[in-house]
């Protein structure tokens, strides 16, 4: 594995105290894959299998609603996470589809892999706790944005907070994860300033 990548993954696992061996034993559990722009990752109906952490590239999970359009309710980005957390914890199918936006390179780790990380490293129920505890926290307050705030102002407070890489993904995709007309987001985008 490149160092960078052991670096990435070590950023995301932070806290977690390996030796030496330990972190090479850690380091052969991950594989890189890779994602064509707008390659399918994971399918709805298909039950997640691996655990991502994101090197390059954007990636959006979504539903379709009854009229088959894309709802979006996330993105990934290099330096996090991603996959379809409910299907693999629960190995049930996913509701949801994830999908590359931009070629992606993802590093993953099988279920299997996964598990048995945790089995050896007891630590990373700590990890575990904190990491699924920030995403029920972060999707929280993004139903208490959509209930409260103007579309100006969902607007702004993503554009606030996201990082460089979801600022240039397709208008579209980020007009759903604000639950807008995507001609409304254009507008917002040309007249207002963040």
């Amino acid at each position: 594995m490149e160092h960078s990548n052991l670096e990435l993954l070590k950023s995301v696992f932070k806290g977690i105290a390996f030796t030496g061996e330990e972190e090479l034993s850690f380091a052969k559990l991950w594989k890189e894959r890779h994602f064509k722009q707008n390659g399918l990752i994971t399918e709805a109906g298909s039950i997640e299998r691996y655990f991502y952490v994101v090197i390059e590239g954007v990636q959006a999970i979504y539903l379709l609603d009854q009229k088959g359009e894309k709802v979006v309710l996330g993105f990934s980005y290099a330096g996090s996470p991603s996959g379809v957390f409910d299907s693999f914890i629960h190995q049930k199918p996913s509701d949801t589809f994830l999908e590359a936006l931009k070629p992606s390179r993802l590093l993953a780790i099988s279920r299997n892999e996964y598990l048995h990380l945790f089995e050896k490293h007891p630590e990373l129920h700590q990890w575990g706790h904190y990491f699924f505890r920030d995403i029920l926290f972060g999707r929280l307050f993004r139903e208490v944005e959509l209930l409260t705030l103007s579309a100006e102002e969902r607007y702004v407070a993503f554009m606030r907070r996201c990082p460089e890489e979801l600022k240039v993904i397709p208008q579209k995709y980020l007009a759903s994860y604000l639950n807008m007309k995507p001609e409304t987001f254009s507008r917002l985008r040309a007249s207002v300033s963040y």
